[in-house]
């Protein structure tokens, strides 16, 4: 997986870069307990591995690949990618969609007579979107590359969250551990045997 072409300062870019690697290490321990594991960090990119440390035993998830190149006049590329060889997901290969709950408009209820709470409706929304089973997902979040590149969010530009952080390193893996690591608390399998026939017996 090919990164972006530096246009910035490089040394600007690698110093942020930098930044976010190192509060990451200074609190390695506490995120380590939390199942996050910084396999890579050569700028512009780092690869953190996730684990859902709520299962008994526990079990590696998914890789997220951070591309900083251009950091921080453009926001960091993420994508969700496989553990063991850094590659990116299919859409129908991921692990987590990063389902979110989300409340959606009032009910209209006529005649509901004033001071009576009107009931919400609560929605999983998934975070990582495509146009297809075969296409790579986006994470579809304010201070990732590819929500900001896609022309459904022109009217949010990256400019509007940068000073708020919303490219770091650490802030996005909190969403992505809320909304796809966390949650997974059970195993679900699914047993099946296969060449059951009498093998032959080594001489």
């Amino acid at each position: 997986m090919e990164t972006s072409s530096q246009v910035v300062d490089p040394d600007v870019s690698r110093a942020k870069f930098e930044r976010e690697v190192a509060q990451f290490r200074g609190l390695a321990g506490a995120y380590r307990e939390r199942g996050w594991f910084l396999a890579e960090a050569d700028f512009p990119i780092a690869i953190v591995v996730m684990a859902a440390r709520n299962l008994r035993p526990s079990a590696v998830v998914t890789g997220v690949r951070f591309d900083y190149t251009d950091y921080d006049l453009r926001p960091p590329s993420v994508r969700l990618v496989d553990p063991y060889t850094a590659e990116p997901f299919a859409s129908k290969d991921a692990p987590t969609n990063l389902q979110r709950a989300v409340r959606t408009t009032q009910l209209a209820f006529p005649g509901l007579p004033e001071g009576i709470a009107v009931p919400q409706l609560i929605e999983n929304q998934p975070l990582l979107q495509a146009y297809g089973p075969e296409e790579i997902p986006f994470i579809c979040l304010p201070g990732i590359r590819e929500y900001h590149d896609h022309p459904g969010h022109s009217g949010d530009a990256w400019e509007l969250h940068r000073t708020a952080g919303a490219g770091r390193l650490v802030r996005l893996l909190e969403v992505i551990d809320r909304y796809g690591t966390s949650p997974i608390s059970q195993y679900n399998l699914e047993v099946r045997i296969q060449g059951y026939g009498q093998a032959e017996v080594p001489q």
